[in-house]
């Protein structure tokens, strides 16, 4: 029999009396990378949360290196050598990397203090095992957060983990920070680590890891080797059905010029910006983090300040100082952070969908209900919102659903440039091809599109051109004909 390290058989975990985990099967070779894939709700959180010891299973079995355990907590799976790693990064900001490393855990010199010199060597020693050359003794807020998630796994090394589980890992890293976790990986595997890694990336899922287990409303679907799938196959037993043309596109070539942006410039940002938007097309901005795409739209859309150049709307020169500037003439922004700066969390849909637009409701200090309710339930309608209310916590939908709340809240303002910064960060497969179709309506209507995005494929399939930047600079602008990934990297770097 294949040798495992972490089998799961028959779990089950209900909550007010609802399956969250029915009848769920998963097993971890050793020293091997396991994709975890499913759509938000699917029941991903809640088994890596039984597996770490947050929760106990109500039936079922777990089986560590062949023998059957009950995981009493998260110390009791700690000290059997299963660790977790959030999508949160929970070190104490303002104290070192080694203090962070053995928080809780320090050890004591003979007089019983904590031992300083011990802790810092120790430390070292873990970072050098894992070929990293961060300083132990700095504190953990002057890091980056791609540091700093490197330092949270040396933290579970320091527990001696032998399986750790990473909860999208890369939300929030660079692509080049992506290749270094990537290099960690494979160090840990060679040091008999075995790994759970749960992402929404398809293109990082088949980048590293070995096998992938689909699960799909509380269950399990199928395990597969990672060499012998492809995308599509994923994606339907995801969603269990075929999302029949993924990335919905009718492309656009020839529509009237709605945007021209003439030598943009902003001291230490971006210089010399230009460029044109069509009616109806999607215009991409790719490059790497931090190359001053973002910056370019907030200046666009009177979020930030610029220093020099021209900005013409319908053929106009317009003068754009604010966000209500750029509102009243017609355009919107929907921000890379939906939570933080999209929504309001603690609020209702209708509160959220409505905020944009609520003078269209005001007669004096009145509001009329009736018209606010229409136009609430017409766009929860048609971005197909998933809410039993209008009145149900913005913050408590999916990421996918919480996405359509910010457009919509856009919509509203009936905009003719949205501007879409990361569209589709965090949300699911099958939430994502309805946002692509949501796009491709509001292109078939006329609106103009700028879509920022960090996933290539996106921006392959979805773009009718793109605007590679770097260093706030457009490096090249690319037809849809001679988009490639390897293209729009040759610019993004510089080598073309």
């Amino acid at each position: 029999m294949e040798q495992v390290v972490l089998q799961l058989s028959h779990i089950e975990k209900k909550f007010a009396g609802v399956h969250a985990l029915k009848d769920m099967h998963f097993n971890l070779k050793p020293c091997e990378v396991h994709g975890l894939l499913g759509e938000n709700g699917a029941g991903k959180s809640t088994l890596i949360k039984i597996i770490g010891g947050i929760y106990k299973p109500d039936a079922g079995e777990i089986k560590i290196n062949g023998k059957t355990e009950i995981i009493n907590g998260i110390k009791d799976a700690q000290s059997r050598g299963i660790n977790v790693i959030h999508q949160e990064i929970v070190l104490v900001p303002y104290i070192s990397v080694y203090e962070n490393i053995f928080l809780g855990r320090e050890p004591k010199t003979r007089l019983g203090f904590k031992d300083h010199r011990q802790m810092i060597t120790k430390a070292k020693t873990m970072m050098e095992s894992m070929g990293l050359t961060i300083d132990v003794l700095r504190p953990v807020n002057e890091l980056t957060i791609a540091q700093q998630q490197l330092i949270e796994i040396v933290k579970a090394i320091s527990f001696n983990v032998r399986i750790l589980i990473m909860d999208e890992p890369t939300s929030s890293l660079t692509d080049k920070e992506v290749e270094q976790l990537f290099v960690m990986i494979k160090r840990l595997t060679e040091h008999n680590v075995s790994i759970i890694y749960i992402s929404h990336r398809m293109d990082e899922l088949f980048t590293i890891t070995d096998r992938i287990t689909v699960i799909r409303d509380g269950s399990y679907v199928d395990t597969v080797n990672t060499k012998e799938t492809n995308i599509d196959e994923l994606v339907k037993m995801m969603v269990g059905r075929n999302l029949n043309n993924y990335y919905q596109r009718h492309y656009q070539s020839d529509g009237e010029c709605l945007l021209e942006v003439k030598n943009l410039s902003k001291k230490g940002v971006f210089h010399n910006v230009n460029f044109k938007l069509k009616k109806g097309e999607i215009l991409g901005f790719s490059g790497l983090m931090g190359a001053g795409r973002s910056e370019i739209m907030q200046a666009i859309f009177g979020a930030d300040q610029y220093d020099s150049g021209e900005i013409y709307f319908d053929n106009k020169l317009v003068n754009i100082q604010s966000p209500q500037n750029a509102i009243d003439i017609g355009i919107a922004l929907i921000p890379e952070d939906r939570k933080k700066q999209g929504l309001i969390l603690g609020n209702s849909i209708a509160f959220n969908l409505t905020i944009t637009v609520l003078k269209q409701f005001m007669h004096g200090c009145f509001v009329n209900q009736q018209k606010q309710k229409e136009i609430i339930q017409y766009y929860i309608k048609k971005l197909n919102i998933k809410t039993p209310s209008a009145d149900k916590i913005v913050g408590q939908l999916s990421g996918g659903n919480q996405q359509k709340v910010v457009i919509a809240k856009w919509l509203a303002t009936k905009p003719k440039i949205i501007i879409l910064d990361e569209p589709t960060r965090g949300i699911d497969i099958g939430a994502k091809a309805e946002i692509y179709q949501i796009i491709d309506e509001l292109c078939a209507n006329g609106i103009a599109i700028i879509m920022i995005s960090s996933e290539l494929p996106e921006i392959i399939n979805m773009c009718d051109r793109v605007c590679v930047v770097a260093n706030g600079q457009i490096q090249g602008e690319l037809s849809r004909h001679e988009l490639t990934q390897e293209k729009i990297m040759k610019l993004a770097t510089g080598r073309a």
